[in-house]
């Protein structure tokens, strides 16, 4: 870990110098060692790493250095709150999984479990990624599985944007309290001793901000909830702010952090696509949840099946594919993913009834506790709904949205 301001200084000095990127900042620590060595040679001697247009850059002190560096030290000396520490390439305390990759950052922010850092294995961890609109069934999916895997001992990695991602995340810390419940509690059952909820890193959210603020805004709470439990990670400077180019960026970390990735609910074109395909050029393995052929959102998934990804349907499929045992917590838990979210608000009856139908064949109670509408106005809802062959009634009391086309 940074541990000196003169070392912190250096460091950022080399991330911000204009025109060197991470692959030039690597051939010059791996020439000349540590930054403070770099910023101590002469321009033809850097000539001989990089090009004359970035060694003239690195004789230069970058705009805004000293006062970064300064709100990075105040930032880590915080006093009260969860742990904070800037740790660099080539820190012993460096997650091991991100040296396998092919551009591992140069800095990582981190908050919240810290001293965990030095022990996160890639074996340890299931990336969980997805669609920022998904399904009722594909939100409840993300958290129902990261709830059962996290119980089972994985951390679960994923990217806190909205939709499967932080339904992973709010699924990943109900498992690990329960696992942690359930282990204390065999402890305790053992040894006399009261059980207590501490347990193992729950999940880690790999950010494209600057760790002094927390994007999308709706997630504040959880990310509080996710550095009391687990990580959040950055490689962006404080104060970065929300930029496109840094979210399909920091994918890369959240796949290579995980021995593997899941893919809950995806479109065609979306970013979790692009998380599966750095997965797989790190040599992880990916799965995905299929989903119903009238789906868009399914629709990636499908295609990641048909190209070789492991179709999954339960969390106990992740498991086998990952050779790891389930433990008696994930054993206890319901894998019947219902949700429980009510339909969007300002939306007509008709649209709001058929998102919260999905795309899969639902029962009438389970539907009457997605949308919490009287028995009565859902019954007459749906056969409006049937009249106008929008959905269709099938065997066993179950309804199906009808998607024409």
């Amino acid at each position: 870990m940074v541990n000196t301001p003169e070392e912190l200084g250096a460091w950022l000095r080399l991330v911000l110098t204009p025109g060197v990127g991470p692959e030039s900042a690597r051939r010059l620590l791996a020439a000349f060692g540590e930054p403070r060595a770099i910023f101590g040679q002469t321009e033809a001697a850097l000539c001989q790493v990089v090009s004359a247009k970035h060694a003239q850059a690195l004789q230069l002190m970058p705009d805004g250095c000293a006062e970064l560096t300064q709100d990075t030290l105040d930032w880590l000396q915080a006093a009260k709150g969860p742990g904070r520490c800037v740790i660099t390439l080539g820190d012993a305390d460096y997650p091991a999984p991100l040296l396998e990759i092919p551009d591992p950052p140069l800095m990582l922010y981190a908050l919240g479990q810290t001293t965990q850092l030095a022990t996160l294995r890639a074996q340890q961890a299931l990336a969980m990624v997805g669609s920022r609109n998904p399904t009722p069934q594909g939100a409840e999916n993300a958290r129902a599985f990261a709830c059962s895997l996290a119980a089972s001992g994985l951390t679960v990695v994923s990217g806190l944007a909205l939709g499967v991602d932080g339904a992973a995340h709010e699924g990943a810390l109900q498992g690990a309290l329960q696992g942690a419940l359930q282990g204390a509690l065999q402890g305790a059952i053992q040894s006399g001793l009261h059980p207590d909820a501490t347990g193992p890193l729950a999940t880690i959210a790999v950010v494209g901000t600057g760790l002094d603020r927390v994007y999308p805004r709706q997630h504040r709470d959880l990310a509080h909830r996710i550095a009391q439990h687990g990580l959040i990670l950055s490689e962006y400077p404080l104060g970065t702010p929300p930029l496109a180019p840094n979210f399909p960026r920091r994918n890369r970390l959240i796949s290579g952090l995980s021995q593997a990735t899941l893919v809950v609910e995806a479109a065609l074109q979306s970013g979790s696509l692009i998380t599966a395909k750095q997965a797989l050029e790190q040599g992880r393995d990916v799965m995905a949840i299929p989903g119903s052929i009238h789906s868009t959102q399914a629709k990636g998934c499908h295609a990641l099946i048909k190209q070789g990804a492991k179709l999954v349907e339960s969390a106990q499929d992740v498991l086998e594919e990952l050779r790891l045992p389930a433990s008696p917590a994930q054993h206890a838990l319901d894998l019947q993913a219902t949700t429980h979210e009510d339909p969007p608000t300002g939306q007509d009856p008709e649209r709001a009834l058929l998102r919260a139908l999905g795309h899969d064949p639902v029962g009438l109670d389970a539907l009457q506790a997605r949308c919490g509408w009287p028995t009565a106005q859902l019954q007459a809802q749906l056969l409006e709904l049937e009249l106008m062959g929008q959905v269709g009634r099938l065997p066993g009391g179950l309804f199906q949205r009808l998607d024409k086309g």
